[in-house]
């Protein structure tokens, strides 16, 4: 046991909510990293807890929150559900002084999240949150690349998201389109990736400004349409997300005196630096499990050999600029917005 850590390698997980996320993308990175093991899984709906809990070779299954959050061979929680409930579920996890890994979006306002923050820093407890593209290596990659002024001094960042609109009945929407569970509608989803990376990149965002509108989505009550700007240090910067579009765009850009770094934000393209000297490409490609080196991060912090990429600190500021560019559209989200759709200003009857 390292003399900074009260925690024995291996770092025992639990997931709380067992879906989708967990098959791929993050379930097996509690397994595959070094010191660590995935102990123990829940899920509402125990047929398919233990269904998953066969298939991937886990130990333990239950149904039951609590009973996950109470056994004694589980050192760290990590919470998977939509975020309606990780408020509510990193609030037990704090009680019991566990240290806990929350799935992005942190919760479904910053509000929220201040709220998660305090409760782990009463209990001393560490509070990690899953935007793993801070552990991926093509972001990596172009922060490597900014630090070396590849592209001499950075001028100016851009970004933009083009995505078909949603064709599902009002009854029947998915959990990301509705703010009771999501937060918001896709914006606060997909663009948390985004802001996040760029955060890790270039550092805090600065000047935020933005404005998120329904355009062309009369099935939904959430946005469908957002720009923002913000600046970082004296660079400017612009995102774009348009959830109801005509074809599909996903680009990064970041222009320098003496180049361009292009990629995209969800694909596995490679990273694309032009200059003077030509084009030089860098690997892309994604990981069979993408949380697999935050993951190791977090590991690390906790058996004191390193430190972890992704705190509730850090994902706070991310989760401050989408309260910032959202808030006129919800009419404020310091509150429960979601309880009150009638007063947003799509819903409004003159």
């Amino acid at each position: 046991m390292s003399a900074t850590s009260r925690f024995q390698a291996p770092i025992r997980w639990g997931i709380l909510g067992c879906g989708d996320v967990c098959e791929v993308k993050s379930g097996p990175a509690f397994q595959n990293a070094e010191n660590s093991e995935l102990v123990a899984v829940m899920r509402r709906d125990g047929a398919k807890a233990q269904d998953f809990a066969a298939r991937h070779g886990v130990p333990f299954w239950t149904n039951d929150a609590d009973e996950l959050i109470a056994r004694p061979d589980v050192d760290a929680v990590y919470i998977a559900t939509p975020p309606g409930s990780h408020l509510e579920l990193a609030l037990r996890v704090a009680e019991a002084k566990k240290p806990c890994y929350v799935e992005k979006p942190m919760a479904r306002s910053a509000a929220e999240c201040r709220t998660m923050i305090q409760a782990f820093e009463a209990t001393n407890t560490p509070l990690f949150v899953a935007f793993y593209r801070r552990g991926l290596e093509r972001f990596q990659t172009v922060k490597r690349l900014l630090e070396e002024k590849a592209i001499g001094e950075m001028t100016s960042i851009s970004y933009r998201l083009n995505v078909a609109p949603s064709n599902d009945s009002p009854d029947s929407l998915p959990w990301r389109l509705e703010a009771e569970e999501a937060g918001a509608g896709l914006f606060y989803d997909l663009a948390s990736h985004l802001l996040d990376v760029f955060d890790y990149m270039f550092g805090p965002l600065e000047n935020v400004t933005g404005i998120a509108t329904n355009a062309a989505s009369p099935n939904l009550a959430v946005e469908d349409s957002v720009a923002m700007s913000f600046s970082v240090g004296n660079v400017t910067g612009s995102g774009s997300w348009n959830f109801a579009s005509w074809g599909r765009a996903d680009r990064i850009e970041i222009w320098g005196d003496r180049g361009k770094i292009s990629l995209s934000c969800f694909g596995g393209d490679d990273v694309r630096l032009e200059s003077s000297d030509g084009l030089k490409t860098f690997n892309g490609k994604l990981p069979p499990h993408v949380h697999q080196g935050l993951v190791q991060t977090i590991v690390d912090e906790l058996l004191g050999t390193g430190s972890a990429l992704s705190t509730g600190e850090t994902a706070l500021r991310t989760m401050t600029v989408m309260d910032t560019v959202l808030n006129s559209y919800y009419g404020g989200r310091d509150d429960e917005f979601w309880k009150r759709s009638n007063s947003w200003p799509k819903n409004r009857v003159p």
